[in-house]
C-alpha cells in the first residue's frame, strides 16, 4: 500500500525548495567558477533551480508510470 503522506502539499513544496536551493547554488558557484560577473552568476543560479525543479518532477512522474 502507497503510503498517503509521500506526495502531500507540504512535502512536494518542500523538496522543491531543497532541489532549487541545491541546483541554484551549482549553478551560480559553477558560473562564478568560470570567471563570469556577479549578476551573470545570479542568472545562472536562477536557472540552475529552475532545471533541478524541472528534473526531479520529470524523474518522480515517470516514477508513477
Amino acid at each position: 500500500m502507497a503510503d498517503p503522506y509521500r506526495s502531500c502539499a507540504v512535502c512536494r513544496f518542500m523538496r522543491s525548495l531543497a532541489f532549487s536551493a541545491i541546483g541554484g547554488g551549482l549553478a551560480g558557484y559553477g558560473a562564478l567558477g568560470l570567471g563570469l560577473e556577479r549578476s551573470s552568476a545570479i542568472i545562472a543560479a536562477f536557472f540552475g533551480a529552475l532545471a533541478a525543479v524541472v528534473w526531479i518532477s520529470r524523474k518522480r512522474n515517470a516514477d508513477r508510470d
